[in-house]
């Protein structure tokens, strides 16, 4: 069989470089390379593309950026063209991509950006399209869509940073739409945890907006919900199927933040989780129905509470779910049987298939 020639994308520029920079690492080491060319593209916080041809081992601490033999990339949205171009002494090389694989999270990665991009380009690519890609970036949107379908999810509201009501309105509507604290204040367009804040008391919340104002504009204020942790990993284009087992999350800290998913051990993990078989199947049959109706397609991880009467409530939708050696994504499809090369394998397929 004719090798096919894969992009790899990491890096980018936005406040999930790191992250990143961890999960392409991963997918670099159990990528099938008697299946796949792979050509890797990295792109620095500051924007910046490169065709990278050094060890895999100098992506993860960011030393991969001085290696000698970078060279200036990008994709080309010339579908005739149909990949990458990178300049060498003055001279442009074209490389043809049969797919992409953007190992990227947060904004301008996951939020419809690269997806147009690659659409543009007419390059086959892992994860949904601009639409869903938008729509699940964009906390406020994903509500809306998802109530729409008549998915639950927890009481919420949005303030934008140049219409942003006194304080003390603010505290009335969070009394009055959220039942008062403890609340959630979280930027709407950032993942894994970034600037997102518990915010137990009036007394916390300037410094909470603060620091969500640090990425992004708008806010998202939404009810805590106190309820078992569970995520979900879906995998598929038309007929979507979801991890045989879901994943149960115990954070040691007030909540799974950015530092519990990718550096220390401040959460406890269990797949499968420690639920009925019914209560798989309400959260295995929810996220179906939350991956269609937002538009998915490939892969996405979707988490939820479970609550002590055995009703659930969607927390958010991711749709490039980190890649890292402690992921839940690539772990629950594993415990379903799939091997990390065979997942790769499988969505790249995906990819070429939509």
């Amino acid at each position: 069989m004719e090798k096919r020639t894969v992009g790899i994308l990491f890096g980018g520029a936005n406040s999930e470089h790191e992250v990143s920079l961890m999960s392409s690492t991963s997918v670099l080491n159990n990528i099938d390379r008697d299946k796949y060319d792979v050509v890797m593209v990295g792109i620095t916080r500051d924007g910046r593309w490169f065709r990278y041809t050094g060890p895999v081992e100098q992506i993860k601490d960011s030393s991969w950026e001085q290696h000698p033999d970078n060279l200036p990339a990008f994709l080309s949205p010339d579908r005739g063209v149909h990949g990458l171009i990178t300049l060498r002494d003055g001279q442009a090389e074209t490389t043809r991509l049969d797919a992409v694989f953007p190992v990227m999270h947060g904004r301008f990665a996951e939020d419809g950006s690269m997806q147009g991009l690659l659409d543009l380009a007419g390059i086959p690519f892992v994860g949904p399209g601009v639409c869903a890609s938008a729509l699940c970036m964009d906390k406020e949107y994903a509500h809306i869509v998802l109530e729409a379908a008549g998915i639950k999810t927890s009481d919420w509201f949005c303030v934008h940073k140049d219409a942003l009501p006194p304080l003390v309105d603010l505290e009335v509507k969070i009394a009055v739409k959220l039942g008062g604290f403890p609340v959630f204040v979280k930027p709407c367009n950032a993942g894994s945890s970034v600037g997102v804040s518990k915010v137990k008391d009036s007394a916390q919340l300037e410094e909470a907006m603060r620091l969500a104002f640090q990425h992004d504009s708008k806010l998202l204020f939404e009810r805590a919900i106190v309820g078992k942790e569970v995520e979900v990993a879906v995998l598929g284009n038309g007929q979507p199927v979801a991890s045989d087992h879901l994943g149960e999350i115990v954070p040691k800290l007030e909540f799974y933040d950015y530092n519990s998913k990718y550096y220390d051990d401040t959460a406890d993990l269990y797949i499968p989780a420690r639920v009925t078989d019914e209560e798989t199947q309400l959260i295995r049959e929810t996220a179906l129905r939350a991956f269609q109706a937002l538009g998915c397609k490939g892969l996405s991880r979707i988490d939820f509470f479970l609550l002590p009467d055995g009703s659930c409530i969607l927390n958010e939708l991711n749709t490039l779910p980190g890649f890292t050696h402690i992921s839940m994504y690539p772990k629950l499809f594993i415990d379903s049987g799939l091997s990390y090369a065979g997942l790769i394998d499988r969505l790249i397929t995906l990819a070429i298939e939509a």
